[in-house]
């Protein structure tokens, strides 16, 4: 893989980091009442989304559009399970699994 792709999905999965940071943080800002939960909040979505628009200029926008809110949607309900108490049912659990598979495959498929 050329260093130039590799530092793009470096810095995709970075920006899937930062939108699970952001996404938890919406549940802290309480519908950005609160002030520094908010700030926070909207630097993460901003790096994120800024990271996201360097990462596919060389990823294709599909793959790296999916990739990302996969990597968030995954991390989002795995911080939710731990810190929020959600549901860890079985069908939530293989439907995590399947969006991971998801991911791994846009991967796999755009080195080809």
């Amino acid at each position: 893989m050329p260093d130039t792709l590799r530092m793009a999905w470096t810095i995709l999965v970075i920006a899937g980091l930062l939108e699970i940071g952001w996404a938890t943080g919406l549940k802290y800002a309480e519908g950005f009442t609160r002030l520094w939960p908010s700030v926070i909040t909207v630097i993460l979505m901003i790096a994120s989304m800024w990271m996201l628009a360097v990462a596919v200029r060389t990823i294709p926008i599909g793959t790296g559009y999916a990739v990302w809110t996969g990597i968030g949607a995954v991390g989002t309900a795995i911080v939710g399970m731990a810190l929020f108490g959600e549901s860890t049912a079985a069908l939530r659990l293989v439907c995590i699994v399947l969006i991971v598979g998801g991911i791994v495959g846009l991967k796999v498929l755009s080195s080809h």
